[in-house]
């Protein structure tokens, strides 16, 4: 599949994905000491919801547009999951200072939200164009670096980071047919590097082939502490459609499995679109 972010901005997959990295930023300012976040696919950092390729889906309103009104106002919701969306829903206002929902944020937009003066943000993006974008929203921002680079070559390049701590977000646009391949060869290599960091890997549920070969790619790779989440919001196995979204986390905060489960619990009947939509939290490999 062709994952052109501007055409997708806040959907359920963004939904998905963002909020479980703000779970785990929370998680890295429990302790004092600096983390430095690695966005490898960051794309351009900030999405107009009203722009011609976000309007042309319209599928922001299948996703962030389910959790807040034009307003801003959360809508009706459990507890437990409202708790565990404050961090990602304050990342979403903080992009929109005027108080209507017009942009959407990428991750280095929601990184850079939730970090504190001791964080820094690597943000990288291949794309000259975007790259160029990406680079001018972050101008004179001395904790974020804005690298163009192929996000392949700075998953192996860039770990470990100075910090010794922090998270790495890899979310490629799956252009290629080779690409869930690369990405479990790229994630290998660069625990090797940096066994200590944590690792979020995101994949689209489409291809299911592709994925179940993921999986026992990373469970044969001998590397402990992965977690797998999904949510799918209609029958999972029709591949002609983009049914879910998957993120395989390495090693993650502790308890972070009980949360995003139930997160995921909370968010299936608000983004689902049919009695099919379902979510699963499990390990793929736990801690021996």
């Amino acid at each position: 599949m062709n994952y052109r972010h501007a055409y997708h901005a806040g959907n359920f997959a963004d939904v998905v994905k963002h909020a479980s990295l703000t779970l785990v930023i929370e998680r890295l300012k429990a302790k004092d000491k600096p983390f430095r976040i690695i966005d490898t696919h960051a794309g351009i950092g900030l999405y107009d919801l009203a722009g011609p390729l976000a309007a042309k889906t319209g599928e922001w309103e299948r996703g962030i547009g389910r959790l807040v009104g034009p307003d801003l106002a959360p809508r009706p919701m459990a507890k437990k999951l409202a708790a565990a969306l404050t961090p990602y829903l304050a990342a979403v206002r903080a992009a929109n200072p005027g108080g209507r929902l017009k942009h959407y944020p990428g991750s280095p937009m929601i990184a850079r939200a939730l970090m504190r003066p001791v964080d820094r943000l690597t943000a990288v993006e291949l794309h000259p164009d975007d790259y160029r974008t990406l680079a001018a929203r972050f101008a004179g921002d001395i904790q974020v670096k804005a690298i163009e680079l192929d996000g392949w070559l700075a998953l192996g390049s860039f770990v470990p980071p100075k910090e010794r701590r922090g998270l790495v977000l890899v979310d490629p646009p799956y252009e290629q047919a080779d690409e869930f391949a690369t990405l479990a060869d790229g994630f290998i290599k660069a625990y090797r590097r940096w066994p200590t960091g944590v690792y979020a890997l995101w994949y689209p549920v489409k291809d299911l082939v592709a994925v179940k070969r993921l999986w026992q790619t990373l469970a044969e790779s001998g590397i402990q502490r992965l977690l797998a989440a999904e949510l799918w919001v209609r029958d999972r196995a029709t591949p002609e459609s983009f049914n879910g979204t998957g993120l395989v986390l390495c090693n993650p905060p502790y308890e972070l499995d009980r949360t995003l489960d139930e997160m995921l619990t909370g968010l299936v009947p608000i983004l689902g679109e049919d009695d099919k939509a379902g979510r699963r939290v499990w390990w793929i490999r736990g801690e021996e």
